[in-house]
């Protein structure tokens, strides 16, 4: 449920609700707005009697939350929550592009793939040192080494980066590496991740399953919302149907479903959506234009000869390409990117030769 306090409520009064909430055995979740501050009581209600709070000083009514996800929904929290990633805006009118290899192999092959997508745009690096594989011969990650490459990259370029945590014994080794946590797709329903995951207070980009529901990905977030980090970005990269031309078959639909029931960012990953290169440019087009907030993309400088998933990965030269089609198609629908202007975020080719120039110079340093 909701308890609405009147415009002009103390701070003295809501500590006073807040108080009274957790001796009913709610846990309380104020949310200071301009006008009017609302408490999010989570609990059992049958424990409340009608006028146990509604006759306290500075409350105005109580609501109650129909959804069985309460501090994800809408009906909590009806302007949208900007999740900030180094300082990065992710939310509201903002599109953020994340981009970078799937896995981190080498210093140089991340720093070469960390120039390129800033000088086409992205703000965000993101690239695994911890890699969740089908198969337990395929390549796992440099582990604790990808997270000192990862850090290493981010003081050269200044990019903030996502990478995922796996397992609840490594939170704090990435929380105190990383700008952000991933959980990805397959823990999205673990829950013991999810609770130390969100225990850290670092922004936490939440994948939706592989055969989940919204509301299970919904009911996922409110688990990390849970333990007071309100820091949450959720990611669409496709779901499992009997579709077989596409890795997944990726949910435009679900951005419009989520953006009408949570208050939360969503972005789109149509590199594991499609699981082809080819197709991730139109995908990312066609998400922009559905509403998602920022793209999670997978770029890498020979694909070819990627340890992990190459043949959806795009060329620093495609993702130029993809880079000039979405600003456009945010222009298009309203939006403009983080830090950025009204005309295609001062975008502008990078060109494969200044990428080439940059790894000379990071092999020369070497």
């Amino acid at each position: 449920m909701i308890v609405v306090m009147q415009p002009g409520a103390t701070r003295e009064e809501i500590a006073m609700v807040c108080r009274r909430l957790e001796e009913l055995g709610f846990k309380a979740h104020p949310i200071y707005g301009q006008e009017k501050t609302v408490i999010g009581a989570i609990g059992d209600k049958r424990a409340l009697s009608s006028d146990a709070l509604v006759n306290l000083p500075g409350v105005e009514k109580i609501v109650p939350i129909l959804k069985p996800y309460k501090l994800v929904s809408k009906e909590l929290k009806n302007t949208p929550t900007i999740v900030r990633i180094g300082g990065v805006p992710i939310g509201g009118r903002s599109i953020v592009v994340m981009a970078g290899p799937c896995a981190v192999e080498s210093e140089e092959q991340l720093m070469v793939t960390a120039w390129a997508v800033k000088e086409a745009g992205a703000q965000i690096l993101r690239g695994g040192a911890f890699k969740p594989r089908t198969s337990p011969y395929s390549f796992q990650g440099l582990e604790e080494e990808g997270l000192k490459i990862l850090a290493r990259v981010r003081e050269e370029t200044g990019l903030p980066f996502v990478t995922e945590v796996l397992d609840t014994r490594d939170v704090p080794l990435v929380a105190e590496y990383a700008d952000a946590l991933q959980i990805g797709a397959r823990n999205m329903q673990n829950f013991r991740l999810l609770k130390e995951a969100g225990a850290t207070g670092k922004p936490i980009l939440l994948k939706r399953g592989l055969a989940a529901t919204i509301e299970e990905w919904l009911l996922a977030a409110e688990y990390i919302l849970d333990t007071g980090n309100p820091q949450v970005i959720l990611c669409e990269r496709g779901i499992r149907t009997f579709e077989t031309a596409t890795r997944f078959t990726l949910d435009l639909a679900a951005i419009a479903v989520v953006k009408e029931n949570s208050h939360l960012p969503i972005i789109v990953d149509p590199s594991h959506g499609t699981g082809n290169w080819k197709y991730v440019v139109p995908l990312a087009r066609a998400a922009i234009a559905a509403g998602a907030d920022g793209l999670l993309v997978e770029v890498h400088p020979d694909p070819a000869r990627a340890l992990c998933d190459g043949p959806q990965s795009l060329h620093p030269e495609t993702f130029e390409r993809l880079m000039g089609e979405v600003a456009a198609v945010a222009l298009a629908v309203g939006r403009v990117a983080a830090g950025g202007s009204e005309s295609c975020w001062g975008w502008k080719p990078v060109g494969t030769e200044a990428i080439k120039r940059k790894a000379q110079t990071i092999k020369r340093k070497a």
